[in-house]
């Protein structure tokens, strides 16, 4: 990944320590360096002028827009905090984290998700940043220079960088719930978001009256997963759809947005939810044509795959890479940190996906030209019976996660590999061939 350093060593530098995060699940520096001296090599690397969070998110964007060409594409995006509650002693050139108690930033990440499979392709783009201490009136503000419109710079990432994409749909919670964000939709891209808000429509309804008035396109099942105080179980839900135009807030200070963007509410609603359980109710506004219920099947899926983030955050961090633990005291080094380290999340997330199988290629996560090295050290690692060889696909990323699998120390007469064997086994695969292309 060289595109846009100055120095290739940089370059160089980037890939390993990347690759040592990856390995070692961990963004410890000690851990990462090695030794005293990699320790060191690396906080000069996070501390170096030439780097910066955007560079490094350039150049893994670059990868994952070869991984979603001529795919659909679900680019999923949304916020989570890293919090130094207890560990901010020395912190620097930071801000409040949202509880105001304690110091922290946020990282605002887009991932890029193949639609059929809900298979991570890869990093599109983050925001990383910190808030002041004083909070301006954010309601007097235009919304360029509000927080919120991280949502926007995020969505007009996905369609400079996934161009080559058969159709980019961007996915948002209801954080993302805002009428500028529609407006200024960029080119080639659609989105599904979760309403927060019952908005006028033109015709002098709001959302909730305009989808009620609607008869049910049909009904559906939807499984809930399971969470602390929840059990997982399978909701039976009633689907309505109607195309509304959605009127400018009238305490909008965006005169110059478009006063009516022209969106399709599709409500998912459970109307006999068990005793005890919440009732699931989604409102989804899209801009994606709805005319029947296969349409609103679609967005529905489209929007369950908004998850898959959730399982990039748990690898970030306290389940995982632990960003939160970091002992990086400066900010700009932080950012810098993040910035590999929610790569290494995806990445890690994409190795265990693929444990199983998949047909997606090994050059979503490998140059191409390594493939004939790597083809030569899975050789050296099947056994004589049909069961002691790799069964997947030469060249495909489950015959990849295969190789890794075996690398970390995986018997195939054992349970599937976990995440600890996966990184182990991406630290001597990294190794190899590193010393191969010394060699060459």
């Amino acid at each position: 990944m060289s595109t846009g350093y100055k120095d290739v060593r940089l370059a160089r530098r980037a890939n390993e320590l990347f690759d040592r995060i990856v390995a070692t699940g961990s963004v410890v520096l000690r851990r990462i360096g090695g030794d005293r001296g990699g320790e060191l090599a690396a906080h000069r690397f996070l501390s170096h002028p030439d780097i910066s969070p955007e560079l490094l998110l350039e150049t893994f964007a670059t990868r994952t827009s070869a991984a979603c060409a001529g795919r659909f594409v679900v680019a999923v995006q949304d916020t989570t905090e890293i919090n130094f509650a207890g560990r901010d002693a020395d912190r620097r050139d930071l801000g409040p984290a949202a509880g105001g108690k304690s110091t922290g930033f946020f990282v605002h990440p887009v991932i890029a998700l193949d639609q059929s499979s809900g298979s991570v392709l890869g990093v599109v783009d983050a925001h990383i940043w910190t808030r002041p201490a004083r909070t301006p009136n954010r309601r007097r503000l235009p919304y360029e220079e509000k927080e919120s419109a991280r949502w926007l710079t995020m969505a007009e990432s996905c369609a400079a960088r996934l161009s080559g994409a058969r159709r980019i749909v961007v996915v948002g919670d209801r954080e993302s719930d805002i009428h500028a964000l529609f407006a200024r939709r960029p080119d080639g891209v659609e989105m599904v978001v979760r309403s927060r808000h019952d908005r006028q429509v033109r015709g002098g309804l709001r959302l909730s009256e305009a989808v009620a008035a609607q008869a049910p396109l049909g009904r559906m099942e939807v499984a809930i997963a399971a969470r602390p105080g929840r059990k997982a179980r399978v909701a039976q839900v009633v689907v309505r759809a109607v195309r509304v135009e959605v009127l400018r807030p009238a305490e909008s200070v965006d005169v110059d947005d478009a006063p009516c963007v022209a969106l399709t509410v599709v409500d998912v609603v459970e109307e006999a939810a068990p005793c005890g359980a919440k009732a699931l109710h989604w409102r989804l506004l899209t801009t994606l044509e709805v005319a029947d219920m296969a349409a609103a099947r679609e967005v529905v899926a489209i929007y369950r795959l908004r998850w898959r983030i959730e399982e990039v955050f748990r690898v970030l961090k306290r389940q995982g890479l632990d960003l939160p633990g970091t002992q990086v005291r400066r900010g700009e080094s932080l950012f810098n940190l993040a910035a590999l380290a929610i790569a290494a999340a995806a990445r890690i997330v994409q190795l265990v996906d693929a444990r199983d199988s998949s047909e997606r290629p090994a050059t979503d996560v490998l140059d191409e030209e390594l493939l004939p090295l790597v083809a030569r050290i899975s050789q050296s690692l099947e056994g004589k019976t049909q069961r002691q060889k790799n069964p997947h696909p030469p060249g495909s990323l489950a015959w990849l996660a295969w190789v890794v699998a075996r690398l970390g120390g995986w018997n195939c007469y054992y349970k599937p590999p976990g995440p600890k064997t996966m990184a182990e086994g991406w630290k001597q695969l990294a190794a190899m061939l590193a010393g191969a292309m010394l060699l060459a």
